[in-house]
């Protein structure tokens, strides 16, 4: 995105994914390329009663591998995942701390949950033996901000930092966050989420959201766009970017990957799907507009994909009102189904399956998915090879924020 000066542009450098279907970039695209379906059984400790029986788990990470022990005990596995997956964009993006110029890079993270599975393990020493086997990290594990302060701490990171909780789509609005931070002068941000709901206070918590899936078969549990849609499956996990001003990047030799082209973002009330309609067309518009792009500019379209009927009929509508007719032509896909929807995170994954496909020339596929009831075109079963130079992520939020984000293609890209 490029400042009102016109002198900035954001561009993304570095990619750290920690998914259902992979740790780390390469892991996760070629699962996501191959249409991989992870969703399966929750194991968490203390879920086994519960209704929500299929979510997307995080496999294959170590959390005493990836992060100190210093860090691990004063924080959550949300933000875990988060360092993590900071540090991988940052090796990604060959970006070092600079301690001669602190204050040249910022921290911005979105969260949804905070960390509930630390939260709940204190409040039952509380209930269980008392206050004095309440650790003193409580005060801040939990904390929406727990994130954004560790990875700035961490990695001695005194620029702007911030943490956007606006619902889903706030994964979204956090790259738009950290793109106006590079536009006001920083040179660049870390920036992302990780979300971590599988314990037993927080899947009871999402129990009151109706448009939970609590379908038991993995296969049939989330289904967007389909006769048979019955609800999301939660996931967790999510992804971290390094953003920098293009001629910051460029002068320090980095790889440009993709550029933040446009943002906007809406909000029409929770649960009203019918409405969310004109609130994402709106944002898609306006995204649009800010990236100076046409409608049949769009090569690519990573859809919210709910799973509510109502939710996918208005995303399906929204598509159509804002790309006209250029939206029956446009390929469709939410590689989530595979991996279930982790809430901030998962807009951010999208994000990096964005990036990715656009380096490679390739459409991943939406898992599971085969009889599309709507007017899309839905990319199923297999992916397709297609040149993409501009790609648009969407996303909602339960709570009735919307998003929308154009990505161009990097110098990377297949032509």
């Amino acid at each position: 995105m490029t400042s009102a000066r016109g002198n900035r542009r954001t561009v993304v450098t570095g990619i750290g994914v920690i998914a259902p279907n992979g740790v780390g970039a390469d892991d996760f695209w070629k699962a996501t390329r191959e249409g991989a379906a992870v969703l399966g059984p929750v194991t968490r400790e203390g879920c086994e009663q519960l209704p929500l029986r299929v979510a997307g788990e995080v496999t294959g990470f170590d959390a005493d591998a990836a992060v100190e022990g210093r860090f691990l005990v004063q924080t959550d596995r949300f933000t875990h995942y988060a360092m993590a997956a900071a540090d991988l964009a940052l090796e990604d993006a060959r970006l070092h701390p600079d301690e001669n110029a602190p204050f040249a890079t910022g921290v911005v993270t979105a969260a949804g949950s905070g960390g509930g599975e630390f939260g709940q393990r204190e409040l039952q020493n509380l209930w269980g033996q008392g206050p004095r086997f309440v650790g003193p990290y409580q005060s801040i594990a939990w904390f929406y901000a727990a994130s954004t302060g560790q990875i700035s701490i961490r990695g001695g990171f005194k620029g702007p930092c911030a943490v956007v909780a606006s619902d889903e789509a706030g994964g979204l609005d956090a790259l738009a966050h950290a793109a106006r931070s590079i536009a006001r002068g920083a040179d660049a941000i870390v920036v992302g989420g990780a979300e971590a709901p599988l314990a037993p206070y927080s899947m009871v918590c999402q129990l009151g959201y109706p448009e939970l899936s609590l379908v038991e078969d993995p296969a049939q549990a989330y289904l967007p766009f389909t006769a048979r849609a019955s609800g999301f499956v939660p996931a967790e996990g999510g992804a971290m970017f390094v953003l920098e001003d293009e001629t910051v990047a460029r002068r320090r030799g980095a790889r440009i990957r993709a550029e933040l082209a446009g943002h906007a973002a809406t909000f029409t009330g929770a649960s009203r799907w019918a409405e969310s309609r004109e609130g994402l067309a709106r944002a898609i518009r306006s995204a649009l507009e800010q990236a100076r792009c046409a409608p049949d500019e769009i090569d690519v379209v990573f859809a919210d994909a709910l799973g509510v009927p109502e939710a996918d009929r208005a995303e399906a509508l929204a598509i159509a009102d804002a790309l006209g007719a250029h939206a029956g032509r446009v390929p469709v896909t939410a590689p989530k189904t595979g991996i279930g929807r982790a809430y901030c995170g998962a807009p951010l994954l999208d994000t990096a399956a964005a990036v990715l496909a656009m380096e490679q020339g390739f459409v991943p596929p939406t898992p599971n998915v085969t009889d599309v009831v709507h007017d899309l075109d839905l990319v199923c079963g297999y992916g397709r090879t297609a040149e993409l130079r501009t790609a648009l992520v969407l996303s909602r939020g339960l709570m009735g924020s919307n998003a929308a984000l154009v990505l161009r293609a990097g110098a990377g890209a297949r032509s």
